[in-house]
């Protein structure tokens, strides 16, 4: 299965971005010292730039659903075991050697609404991850102990 995912707002990107925007913009307009009105234009400043960089969601491009992201990373040895896990069962996976390494890196997608859920295995080949298995898709019960 080929999946795309690509980044977007979230909700949570966009209500962070206009709370500091609406607070740099209620310093600059009360009659206040210099200093809270530089304060005020560092916060529109602040507000306007996490607006345009945050992307913290991610989105299929094929259906335009969206999703969340968790990024797990476990040592080269484990990739086996990693593999069958998540094709075959991965409730039961052994996450014990999480943080141990940078050889692999897990993408866990999962959208709580749908209850989707996608998973990719990548292998670290110097200076890049690349795909070492293809996107699983499950259901988000089935691979709960992957995204907590």
């Amino acid at each position: 299965m080929e999946k795309e995912f690509s980044r977007v707002h979230s909700a949570t990107d966009i209500t962070v971005s206009a709370i500091i925007l609406a607070a740099g913009c209620i310093l600059v307009a009360i009659p206040s010292p210099t200093p809270v009105n530089i304060l005020g234009f560092f916060l529109i400043l602040t507000g306007l730039v996490l607006a345009l960089v945050l992307r913290t969601g991610y989105k299929d491009k094929s259906t335009g659903e969206s999703f969340r992201k968790k990024e797990r990373f476990f040592p080269a040895h484990s990739k086996d075991a990693l593999t069958k896990a998540i094709s075959s069962s991965p409730e039961n996976a052994d996450l014990s050697e999480e943080n141990k390494g940078n050889g692999l890196r897990l993408d866990a997608y999962w959208n709580s609404k749908t209850g989707k859920m996608f998973v990719q295995l990548y292998e670290y080949i110097p200076y890049r991850y690349q795909a070492c298995t293809e996107v699983i898709a499950m259901d988000i019960k089935k691979g709960e102990k992957l995204i907590k």
